[in-house]
C-alpha cells in the first residue's frame, strides 16, 4: 500500500506533505503509486477539505464524531473520503489543523510478500496471508487501528514542532527532526 500524508493548515495551505510505502509485510517503505496518478494525491486530498469541515462544523456531528475516550478526544475521524481505489483518513488537532493520509492499495499484493530479487508465484496460501494484511484492505479495524496510532505520533511530533520558538503558525514545515518522526511512524505503524 502507498501512503501520501499531508498537514494541512487553518487557513486550508498545505504545511507538510510526505508520500511513502508500507513497512509490514515485507514491504520495503518506497510508495508505488502510480506515475500517471502521483500528480493527482494533492488534489484528492485537499478536495475532502469540504467533507472534513462539513463533519467538524456540521450540526452537532463534531460531538457524535469526536466521542470522549478516557477523558481525552479522539479526534480520528477514520475514512472520510474516497476517490476510485484510494482512500482518505482524517485526524482534526486542536488548533484545527487536519491531518490528511491518502491510502492506495498496490493492485498486486504480492509485491509485499516477496523480495525485491526473487519472483514467487502467488499460491493460495499467500492470498490468505495478504488478504488479512494492512494492504489488502484500508477498511479492515487493523487498518484504522494502526492508523489511529500514527496519527497519535505524529500529532506528538506536531505539538513539539509548535513549541518551537522558531516556528510560525501556518508556515510550512521545514524541519528535518519532523520529517524524520513522521517517517517513522509511518514505518512503525504503517
Amino acid at each position: 500500500m502507498s501512503y501520501y500524508f499531508a498537514v494541512i493548515g487553518t487557513k486550508d495551505n498545505p504545511l507538510f506533505e510526505h508520500e511513502f510505502g508500507t513497512s509490514k509485510q515485507g514491504g520495503d517503505g518506497i510508495a508505488r503509486f502510480r506515475d500517471e496518478a502521483r500528480h493527482m494525491n494533492q488534489f484528492i486530498v485537499h478536495s475532502s477539505l469540504d467533507i472534513v469541515e462539513e463533519v467538524q462544523w456540521g450540526s452537532g456531528q463534531i460531538v457524535t464524531r469526536l466521542m470522549v475516550d478516557g477523558g481525552r478526544v479522539n479526534r480520528y475521524l477514520k475514512t472520510i473520503d474516497r476517490y476510485h481505489n484510494n482512500h482518505i483518513s482524517c485526524y482534526l488537532t486542536a488548533g484545527n489543523v487536519k491531518f490528511l493520509l491518502l491510502l492506495s492499495p498496490d493492485t498486486h499484493p504480492a509485491a509485499y510478500t516477496a523480495s525485491s530479487n526473487t519472483q514467487r508465484p502467488f499460491s493460495a496460501a499467500l492470498a490468505r496471508q495478504t488478504s488479512s494484511s494492512l494492504a489488502a484492505n484500508p477498511t479492515a479495524p487493523q487498518t484504522e487501528e494502526a492508523i489511529r496510532l500514527f496519527f497519535t505520533e505524529v500529532y506528538d511530533a506536531w505539538v513539539k514542532n509548535l513549541m518551537n520558538p522558531f516556528y510560525m503558525l501556518n508556515a510550512p514545515v521545514r524541519s528535518p527532526v519532523f520529517r524524520g518522526r513522521v517517517m517513522a511512524a509511518g514505518k512503525k505503524y504503517l
